[in-house]
């Protein structure tokens, strides 16, 4: 049986929008008792969602930048 506190960290993964994989992993590394492996998992799931968040603002720089030039067009 799991821990309450392993379970709140595996259900924060999941609200943070790890896959279910990565949760998957960080249970197996639970269970096996390192901590130092699970702070470094978790470190380079923080490091995919960063990722995942750089391109969604780059995606939405461009709509900007698109919204913009459709505005100067229709100023014209």
């Amino acid at each position: 049986m799991m821990s309450e506190q392993a379970e709140s960290l595996l259900a924060g993964m999941a609200d943070a929008g790890c896959t279910a994989d990565e949760i998957n992993k960080a249970e197996r590394i639970l269970q096996s008792g390192s901590l130092s492996e699970l702070t470094r998992f978790l470190k380079q799931c923080r490091c995919g969602l960063l990722d995942k968040m750089h391109e969604s603002q780059k995606r939405v720089d461009l709509m900007d930048y698109l919204i913009r030039q459709t505005e100067k067009q229709s100023i014209k």
